[in-house]
């Protein structure tokens, strides 16, 4: 029997909405561990009026109008900006990783038979940290500059790498090969991958549009639910493309 996005979804909420609990905990450290290092990276009032200037030269030149504002920047305020841009981007790949992690040992767990929760989880987790937040890493900044070329490779890379976390996680594999399985993976199962990564773009889109008005660490909890929900569909899938992988427990 062929394997259906509609199929995939149907399982994927089914899980997500069993161990709802534990997901919006393991949501919420993420969310608290990020927001707490970003407290620590936080940028001073000089550092956050050039982020500011930074968002108005987007808004109104884009890529170009973001080289322009740089390129008349002194260099300390150049070594600032790049201070400040690495502290986000180091915050953001973190929270990812966490989240990532955590998620990935409960649904390993729950679909094995195998009683746990989200301290249990996010504990077991701790060990793959080092080597998840290197894939994160490498994944971030190869989207980013498909983003910033084209924006085309910057999407397609998104879909190609989304299921290297769970082939580190899964089989154990170093970090390129984890990317290698998962390109592959992808582009043999593109029409069960693209809705619903297309999804999960718009959905960022939103939460993106409308986070000015929610408190920060709302939204880091928001971003990382949407990112559990599709973690569970990117496992479920794996699982079933997999002809090693047998249908288990809980998913």
């Amino acid at each position: 029997m062929p394997i259906t996005a509609n199929t995939l979804y149907h399982d994927s909420l089914n899980f997500f909405k069993n161990q709802l609990l534990n997901i919006v905990i393991l949501s919420v450290l993420a969310a608290l561990v990020t927001t707490l290092l970003e407290h620590f990276l936080m940028p001073n009032g000089e550092q956050l009026k050039l982020l500011i200037e930074l968002q108005n030269a987007l808004k109104e030149g884009g890529n170009a109008g973001i080289r322009d504002f740089v390129a008349q920047l002194t260099t300390d305020e150049q070594t600032m900006f790049l201070h400040t841009a690495f502290g986000i981007l180091f915050c953001n790949i973190f929270g990812n990783t966490l989240i990532t992690a955590s998620v990935l040992v409960l649904i390993h767990a729950v679909s094995h038979g195998q009683q746990t929760n989200a301290i249990h989880a996010s504990t077991l987790s701790i060990k793959l940290l080092p080597k998840m937040f290197l894939l994160m890493f490498i994944c971030t900044l190869l989207v980013q500059i498909g983003y910033a070329l084209m924006f085309l490779p910057g999407i397609l890379f998104s879909i190609t790498f989304a299921l290297a976390p769970i082939f580190l996680f899964e089989k154990g594999k170093s970090v390129f090969s984890a990317m290698q399985e998962s390109w592959k993976l992808a582009f043999n199962n593109m029409r069960l991958l693209i809705p619903a990564m297309l999804l999960w773009f718009a959905v960022k889109l939103v939460l993106e549009l409308v986070s000015v008005k929610i408190p920060g660490i709302a939204v880091s909890m928001l971003n990382n639910l949407l990112s559990a929900l599709l973690l569970i569909y990117l496992f479920r899938l794996y699982m079933l493309v997999k002809p090693q992988n047998t249908t288990t427990n809980g998913m």
